[in-house]
């Protein structure tokens, strides 16, 4: 049996680095919900999608609130402490659910069998990432998708701390230009970023298919 990816725990820290490079912005959402048409149908799978600002996480929220596969969640500045608990607890949850899923079932892939079972997405921005120097512990995601490329490596680095398990894979959407500034991310914090088919919804198993779906 070949290795899932999403459930080998043997890679390094560094997780698995991937991007998708969109020629235009307007096609940039289409190729966001054809990725989580491929990823996002495993029971509880964790997603962090991040972004820059409130208002593309509002845009964010709005076009993806009626994929009937994700459970979907959201952090800004001005939720209230009350709720940010809430939201970061239910989403640790699905975490939990989906390793003693995955452990149960390691040779299964298969659609949520009902409304509980849904992939688990939460939305957020750099702002709202979790205060880990504060004591806040690491979302811990399989994926971890940036919606918008950060140009700090130093942002690109906190997502991942802060979002991502040990052994889970990001995806970056970039634009145009953008894939310059990701090369001088990846060179200057050693990670190797391979890039992704665009037509990720294609029947044709392409390395986004086998990564996410190899059983």
């Amino acid at each position: 049996m070949a290795i899932d990816p999403l459930h080998d725990s043997s890679h390094s820290s560094h997780g698995r680095h991937f991007y998708v490079a969109v020629d235009r912005i307007q096609f940039k959402m289409e190729t966001l919900v054809d990725l989580l048409g491929v990823a996002g149908r495993r029971p509880w799978l964790p997603i962090v999608l991040c972004c820059t600002s409130r208002d593309e996480l509002d845009a964010l929220c709005s076009q993806l609130s009626n994929l009937s596969f994700v459970s979907l969640s959201s952090l800004y500045s001005d939720l209230a402490e009350a709720d940010r608990a809430s939201i970061l607890e239910k989403f640790r949850q699905s975490t939990a659910k989906w390793n003693q899923n995955v452990n149960a079932h390691p040779e299964d892939c298969f659609e949520p069998g009902n409304i509980d079972e849904k992939s688990c997405m939460l939305v957020v921005t750099d702002a709202c990432l979790p205060f880990v120097t504060s004591g806040e512990a690491s979302l811990s995601a399989r994926i971890l998708i940036n919606y918008e490329l950060p140009t700090k490596k130093e942002t690109y680095l906190r997502r991942m701390s802060t979002c991502l398990a040990a052994d889970g894979i990001v995806i970056n959407m970039v634009v145009g230009g953008e894939v310059v500034t990701l090369k001088g991310i990846e060179e200057s914090s050693g990670l190797i970023i391979a890039e992704m088919p665009i037509n990720v919804s294609s029947e044709q198993l392409n390395p986004f298919i086998v990564l996410v779906y190899q059983c």
